[in-house]
């Protein structure tokens, strides 16, 4: 028999290989079941009672210790804690769906956020991660770029919703996150504005936002402490202003053709 050879029929290379299969198909299987402790089961348009949750199973939950304290468990056992607001647009299963109320406030399509935390997100040493410069004074705009406190902000119908009254920094990454809006004619309420949703012009020394309204920027959720945003809020405000891209106008709605 040649090197490695068991049997005339077997070797080291062929249990080997036959080794890597019977791993791979157990990783593949543990991989798909852990994807499984968020979001399983589904629910069924047919009836409440239909456990929807595929092969494999739905595992069995597991406590999880977080790295600033306390433990979260998966799958959770609870399911959506929410009203969706939505109605088939038809009668047989698997019909679209059409918000019923308020798309962009209701947090439906676009809009939809996860209920995550309702903590805010925490840099390694455990400080809170995005705050406003007014905190983090040890931050400032670069000279060379536009500084966009006190620029006025316009809407996607060119109307004024407010002015910049502060940024809103990542201490991680250094970065702006958020602009912070003081709204007009709202006795002082502010609002948070992602920069990703925000276009500042230098030259005409304005902010510029096309996925809403100006009157809509009085929607922006709003946040339990004035100098703090939960990970919960950060989803929800992203939400509103990403939903605004579809539901902002009726005819954003509609085909181009």
């Amino acid at each position: 028999m040649n090197i490695g050879a068991i049997t005339r029929y077997v070797d080291v290379a062929q249990l080997a290989l036959y080794a890597f299969w019977i791993f791979f198909a157990g990783l593949l299987y543990y991989l798909r079941r852990e994807d499984k402790r968020e979001g399983y089961p589904l629910e069924s348009d047919r009836s409440p009672h239909i456990r929807v949750q595929g092969f494999p199973a739905v595992p069995p939950p597991k406590v999880f210790k977080l790295a600033h304290g306390g433990t979260s468990q998966a799958p959770s056992g609870v399911g959506e804690r929410r009203t969706v607001r939505l109605e088939p647009t038809a009668p047989w299963p698997g019909a679209p769906l059409a918000p019923s109320g308020d798309p962009m406030a209701d947090g439906v399509g676009p809009a939809s956020y996860s209920e995550r935390q309702d903590v805010p997100d925490r840099t390694f040493e455990g400080e809170n991660k995005v705050v406003p410069l007014r905190v983090a004074t040890a931050f400032s705009v670069a000279a060379e770029d536009p500084d966009p406190r006190g620029m006025p902000v316009v809407g996607a119908d060119g109307k004024s919703a407010g002015a910049v009254k502060d940024l809103w920094i990542d201490l991680s990454e250094p970065q702006i996150r958020y602009l912070e809006v003081a709204l007009e004619g709202s006795a002082g309420r502010t609002v948070l504005l992602p920069i990703n949703f925000a276009r500042i012009d230098g030259l005409r020394r304005r902010v510029n936002v096309v996925s809403i309204l100006a009157h809509q920027f009085a929607g922006v959720p709003a946040l339990a402490k004035a100098d703090r945003v939960t990970l919960r809020e950060e989803d929800r405000i992203s939400g509103y202003f990403a939903g605004g891209t579809l539901y902002a106008e009726p005819s954003r709605a509609e085909p181009f053709v």
